[in-house]
């Protein structure tokens, strides 16, 4: 599969019936790209050590399937907070440090660069507003998802027409951690207590961030759904931050999840 030409991503059942009112949505895998080695496959990571042409070759061949302009696929310099920006055309110089990106005009693809992290997409298809969220445990902590549906909320969108669905992202399975971790979540809400299951090593738990994301999403008053995707476990599909540091690779590769409001 990492030998087609043409990217193949994840869609959602909920974001596509909003392909009716012109709103497209892919959470892209690994398939399609023209990367090689640890980066084999789909890399759009400007943040990662790979050749940076075969970089912003991947990022053309996202664009064009979300049939926009490589220039007009927007993704922010993430930096595991709560910021949402909202961007109306393409960012001019440096990209914006923040986590998420909203915005309301047609043309602009909007998207997460993940690699276990939670990428979560947003759509009032009534309003005709979108969002894009990059929710690692941090961001989501933090309140990156709350924000993202103030900040399309800013734009005339209403909580209650909102769909957010999580996509491919690191599984209960394969994301263990340490003590002082499970005690900052318990010590701000007694009831995340749920979210943890005991490990196989002891003072350790394996956290579920699927399940936490969308029960955030939920608490904000919008129509949840997550994809169920690991991302560490599904190797052939997509790229890993936790599984490249378990084998010591020097580096790894990141998937982008985008939507786009259609030109009409």
């Amino acid at each position: 599969m990492l030998n087609q030409t043409k990217p193949d991503p994840v869609r959602s059942p909920l974001l596509d019936k909003a392909q009716a009112q012109g709103i497209r949505h892919g959470y892209f895998t690994r398939i399609g790209g023209v990367s090689s080695g640890i980066y084999h496959g789909l890399n759009i990571g400007t943040g990662s050590n790979d050749d940076q042409a075969l970089v912003a070759e991947n990022r053309a061949r996202v664009a064009a399937w979300m049939g926009v302009p490589a220039r007009h696929l927007l993704t922010a310099w993430q930096i595991h907070s709560p910021d949402v920006v909202v961007a109306r055309e393409p960012f001019a110089g440096e990209r914006p440090k923040a986590d998420a990106i909203v915005t309301d005009r047609p043309g602009v693809a909007i998207g997460a660069s993940t690699a276990d992290c939670g990428p979560v997409l947003f759509a009032d298809p009534q309003a005709r507003i979108i969002g894009a969220a990059h929710a690692g445990w941090k961001g989501a902590f933090t309140g990156v998802l709350e924000n993202t549906v103030l900040a399309m909320e800013s734009l005339g969108a209403h909580h209650q027409n909102i769909v957010a669905v999580l996509g491919p992202s690191i599984g209960p399975q394969n994301y263990e951690v340490g003590p002082e971790f499970l005690a900052r979540f318990v010590e701000a809400d007694a009831e995340s207590i749920s979210y943890f299951a005991p490990s196989a090593n002891a003072g350790h738990a394996m956290f579920d961030l699927n399940r936490y994301t969308v029960d955030r999403l939920a608490k904000a008053g919008v129509t949840a759904d997550g994809l169920g995707r690991c991302t560490y476990a599904e190797e052939d599909l997509f790229y890993s931050y936790r599984r490249a540091t378990h084998r010591k690779e020097p580096d790894y590769g990141r998937q982008i999840s985008a939507i786009v409001l259609e030109r009409e």
